[in-house]
């Protein structure tokens, strides 16, 4: 049974690499619902965050399929009962609806909006919430002339998780590196080996 799962996938940051994560979901037909990549908590690691409406089992599949990218630290799945989510969502209105027809104090409260700019010709307001609760916004505005409205994807957090760093961590402590480290005997000599 479809339903939605939010994929988190925690790579390192390389030219190229949301393309072929892009391809892995348009090759078997799947709509990405909405997608997100900001710098995670550790420097240099960044963190993909993918909503889409699959079955489960297709879900492990592009878990597989994800990981096997050479930049991906770790990918894991979850339903929205497993995680905390957020999306902002800004709402353009005419300046004039708004002050003759609604009560902003109103709106304010009840849709937790907050006025970003205001101006002769219009207003910008800002919510952010779930899903359901910037939708209901836009039906709100619709009758009094929504100019322009735009939604940014969903972030999100694990309830469980302890973080991407201490998976890190009990990572290095269960498969510390052994190896010395090998120095290339190359690097200062750029001009002899790279001269033509």
């Amino acid at each position: 049974m479809k339903q939605e799962y939010t994929i988190t996938v925690h790579t390192e940051n390389h030219i190229g690499l949301l393309n072929r994560i892009a391809i892995i979901f348009s090759r078997r037909k799947i709509n990405v619902q909405s997608m997100n990549t900001s710098p995670s908590e550790i420097p240099g690691i960044h963190r993909f965050t993918i909503v889409i409406n699959e079955s489960e089992d297709v879900v492990v599949k592009l878990i597989r399929q994800i990981e096997k990218q050479v930049e991906v630290l770790k990918a894991r799945f979850n339903t929205n009962d497993e995680i905390i989510s957020q999306e902002l969502a800004l709402y353009k209105v005419s300046t004039e609806m708004i002050t003759e027809k609604i009560k902003v104090e109103r709106l304010l409260r009840e849709y937790g909006a907050r006025a970003v700019v205001i101006r002769k010709d219009f207003v910008i307001f800002e919510v952010s919430g779930h899903r359901e609760e910037t939708e209901r916004l836009v039906k709100f505005f619709e009758p009094y002339g929504l100019i322009e409205f735009v939604r940014t994807a969903r972030v999100a957090i694990s309830k469980s998780s302890q973080g991407f760093h201490q998976t890190l961590k009990e990572f290095e402590e269960k498969e510390p590196t052994t190896d010395k480290v090998v120095e290339n005997k190359y690097l200062d000599r750029n001009e002899e080996v790279f001269s033509m």
